[in-house]
């Protein structure tokens, strides 16, 4: 059992336990007032559904543990009367700026999410954390390099209040667009998610994506499919839009691929490599029909899915697309099985090989312990996400992202046709719960929670790996 689905199993037992004790309660009350849980009972649902419905599996009133190295810090750094105030210091163009903040959340961040304002001449953004905050978080001030070269940033809390002095590194980056990118997507719609932003302005882009994503297929059942035709119909669009979607960015179609792959198979690939695993949805062994509108040969196209197959492939692609930079899911914090066992196989693969990337991005469409984040609203800054363990997750590399990127994000999104199906009646029942209670809005752009979550200010990624700077290996 993984991480993730441990806590989710801790969660859901403890929130059980919770509810049983106020129900309990009710109905003990109910002896002597017969009404009270009739009307209790319904308030006590809404109640959960508006503040106690995220899944967050670590306390809101600690400090994220991120330990930056020293050198990169701005010293004299000092926030007056709201005013960030910098040392007459060089303030280099393109790079990364985390800001360390410590907050208090105020009564009504406890019911509506709080957040720091940041405002300066070059905008406005509002960056969100979780309801009930207490402790040191990291604010993401990529873009505003003009106004904090001037000290002419203020910051303003939102149901909080900024205590204490902050601290602010400053982590330079090299200009990725200018490279040749690579983006491992172990699924249809990962890459877009990631680092739409990143491939469609690079002087040269390769996806690479290893599964076909066929299985959950439900949506597909309901047009009076069996699981397993639903599963192929589903793995058939997933593969199209793989390989459709970044055109749509500019990238030639030669260089996406699709590996076809089964989904959530991968790990059991891995831990035997010669041993095929077919879907485990759709009764099939055979990759090939999925990898039919790559251009390019490749070692696993006799269709056996295998993880030397899969290895075999992307070493070729590598050594094709010689890649200077390659991004890929965040080893630690990226908790997905096959989130986890891409990062793996590109790993694997890249020992030995001829050519090796400059840099080595992570990223994260998924937590462990937190399922909101990037929390706050489409359009707005990615804050910095929680880190509770010793674990190191490498630096940030922030990329930003104009309206009009945002909106290309967005219909790239769109077209993805996982993300298209309207959400399950309960969580929408929640949405409009959570916008009456608890002030949450919708993203204008679409129903599914990834169109908040991506479509931002800010792609942030994850430096694991610089040939100039060092190799974090323990981070791989």
């Amino acid at each position: 059992m993984s991480r993730k689905q441990q806590l989710l199993k801790r969660h859901r037992r403890n929130k059980r336990f919770g509810l049983l004790m106020a129900l309990v309660a009710l109905i003990a009350l109910g002896a002597f007032i017969w009404w009270l849980p009739l009307l209790f009972l319904p308030l006590l649902w809404v109640a959960h559904e508006a503040w106690l419905a995220d899944h967050l599996f670590y306390t809101p009133a600690g400090d994220y543990t991120y330990a930056f190295d020293g050198a990169d810090e701005v010293m004299g750094v000092s926030l007056q009367g709201g005013r960030l105030q910098l040392p007459a210091a060089p303030v280099a163009e393109g790079a990364t700026w985390v800001l360390q903040v410590e907050l208090r959340c105020a009564l009504l961040g406890r019911f509506f999410d709080p957040g720091v304002y940041i405002e300066g001449a070059g905008g406005k953004d509002l960056q969100v954390f979780e309801r009930g905050v207490r402790g040191k978080r990291y604010l993401n001030l990529t873009g505003f390099d003009t106004v904090l070269r001037q000290s002419q940033i203020t910051l303003r809390g939102r149901f909080c209040r900024l205590v204490g002095q902050p601290r602010l590194w400053m982590f330079q980056q090299p200009d990725l667009r200018r490279k040749r990118v690579m983006v491992i997507a172990p699924h249809a719609d990962d890459a877009e998610l990631a680092a739409y932003g990143l491939y469609s302005q690079a002087d040269e882009a390769w996806i690479v994506t290893l599964t076909a994503g066929e299985i959950e297929a439900e949506h597909y059942q309901a047009m009076g499919l069996s699981s397993a035709e639903a599963a192929r119909l589903k793995g058939r669009l997933r593969a199209w839009d793989s390989i459709a979607v970044p055109r749509w960015a500019g990238v030639a179609q030669e260089r996406c691929v699709q590996l076809g792959y089964f989904c959530l198979q991968l790990p059991a690939m891995r831990q035997a490599p010669t041993t095929p695993f077919g879907s485990r949805e759709a009764d099939m062994t055979d990759t090939r029909p999925f990898r039919t509108l790559n251009a390019l040969p490749l070692p696993g196209d006799d269709g056996v899915p295998t993880w030397q197959n899969l290895l075999a492939d992307v070493r070729a692609l590598v050594l094709q697309a010689r890649p200077e930079v390659i991004v890929m899911p965040h080893p630690v914090l990226d908790p997905h099985p096959d989130h986890v066992a891409a990062q793996q196989a590109l790993h694997e693969a890249l020992q030995g090989l001829q050519w090796q990337p400059e840099i080595l991005l992570g990223y994260a469409n998924h937590l462990h312990d937190n399922d909101r984040w990037p929390m706050g609203d489409s359009g707005a800054g990615v804050a910095l996400p929680p880190v509770t363990s010793e674990f190191s997750v490498g630096h940030p590399c922030t990329l930003v992202l104009d309206r009009s990127l945002q909106h290309d994000k967005a219909m790239a999104l769109g077209m993805m046709h996982d993300l298209q199906p309207r959400p399950p009646f309960k969580r929408r029942v929640r949405r409009v719960i959570q916008r009456w209670l608890a002030g949450r809005r919708s993203s204008p752009y679409g129903e599914n929670e990834f169109f908040r979550k991506a479509v931002r200010r800010h792609e942030l990624f994850w430096v694991l790996t610089d040939r100039h700077q060092g190799v974090h290996r323990e981070n791989v």
